[in-house]
Formats: structure tokens, sequence, C-alpha cells
């Protein structure tokens, strides 16, 4: 197995996270996959924002829920980062969807909902990715077991990703148990058993977030089915060098 290389809240390292900066960036450098996240607006309107609140990576302040899309659009999300990115906005899911659909590109939307559990967070984004035919090329992840459970009874096709950094030696029968196909975890977590237990599930692992070379090339090894990475560009090239030492 080629485990995949998805670009966590795009190339996050050399532009600002979860911006169209970072998306373009890393589809630029051939990352195989993009990782984003998930957070609604007052108005309900689908966000891509890591943290709950504004004061992180943008010049706002107070919580994301608190605002609606079109106040959050007269944001500043990239001067944190370097001023060459002063123009950077946030995005809306639905932008999102649409720039990324004719792309080759498969897509994991987290939805941060283990902190604040937005109201219908899950039926809203999966009707937009059913309306842009975005199904097939999506995994949905969430750390909220409830959230989990609720994925499952909108679609037993799509794929669903517990996420998790505790360990747990009874893992996959957990994240099963809850109605997940697959699971992301940490990567202090991976190990042969754990990866022996999800092939025999028939349960892909993909591990985050993993920037350093040592831990990539130990994923390799474990032939994991992806991992989120802020540096897609180096894990292409460490992702080479594995494949060529093993040819010889």
């Amino acid at each position: 197995m080629t485990t995949k290389i998805i670009a966590h809240r795009g190339a996050s390292k050399l532009a600002p996270e979860n911006t169209m900066f970072a998306f373009e960036l890393a589809y630029k450098l051939g990352a195989e996959g993009l990782e984003t996240d998930v957070q609604l607006t007052k108005d309900h309107i689908p966000v891509l924002i890591h943290d709950e609140t504004l004061t992180r990576t943008t010049n706002g302040r107070g919580y994301v829920k608190d605002y609606t899309y079109k106040e959050l659009l007269r944001l500043d999300a990239g001067s944190w980062f370097s001023r060459e990115f002063k123009q950077a906005k946030l995005l809306s899911l639905e932008q999102f969807l649409v720039w990324i659909k004719p792309k080759d590109l498969s897509l994991n939307l987290e939805l941060k909902n283990n902190k604040i559990d937005y109201h219908q967070l899950e039926s809203i984004v999966y009707n937009m990715l059913k309306e842009h035919k975005l199904i097939k090329r999506t995994t949905l992840s969430t750390f909220n077991p409830n959230s989990v459970k609720r994925l499952s009874e909108l679609d037993n096709d799509i794929e669903i990703a517990f996420l998790t950094s505790k360990k747990n030696i009874n893992l996959i029968e957990y994240a099963s148990s809850l109605g997940a196909n697959a699971i992301h975890i940490k990567y202090r977590l991976l190990n042969r058993q754990l990866q022996e237990q999800a092939l025999a599930n028939n349960m892909p692992i993909r591990v985050y977030t993993i920037n350093k070379y040592k831990q990539m090339m130990n994923c390799y090894e474990h032939q994991v089915a992806g991992i989120f990475t802020d540096v897609p560009h180096k894990a292409l090239t460490f992702r080479n060098v594995y494949q060529f030492k093993r040819e010889l």
C-alpha cells in the first residue's frame, strides 16, 4: 500500500492555514489530498477554521459561532502568518468545494465539534457534499464520538473516521461500534499490532501530524493509508526515498 500524502490545513508551514493560499500551494506541490476544519457561523454557514475562536489566525476576537459569515469576511486571515498574505480571507465550505471539485484530490473534512457541538453540523456538511457530488472522495472525521454516531446514521457509504490521541487497546472495536470505518490517530499511537488489527477489519489508519523525516519513514514502513502533514513537498520527497531504498 502506498501511503497517501494529505496536506494538513493545506501547506500550512508555508502559508496561512485553511486559506486558499495554503490549499493552492499544497496542490501545486503535489499533495494527494487536503485536510481542513469545519465550524459553523451564527447564520449556520460552514467555514474553514481550526480554532473555535478567531484570535490566533485572524485579527478578530471571540467565537466563530457568534459571527455571521458576512461579518467574518471582513477579517484578515493571513497577516498573523506574514504580511505577504494580508489579503487572505476565511473560506466557506461552499467556496472550497467548488474549487476542489475539478481537481484530482481526496478531501478530509474534520468537523470541529468536540468543544462546541454545533447543531446539525453533520447534516449541513453532508448535504453540501452530496450537492457537489463529492461524497465518494471525502472522509469526514471528528474527535466527538456522538458526532461519529450521527454521521453513520446519515449514510452507510461515506467514510467516517474517528479521531483520537488517546491510547485504547480496543480502539478498532470501539471506533467500529460508534459507526466509524476509519481511524485517524496521533503518531505516538501507531504500532504494528494496531495496524494489523485495522487491516483485519478493513479499517484504514491515517496518522497526524507528521512533519519529521523519521516519523514519515516509520509511517511508510507501517504502510498506513495516509499521513497528515504541514509539509507535503517533503513528505513526497521522503516517500520517494523510502520506495527507492525498498527497491535496492
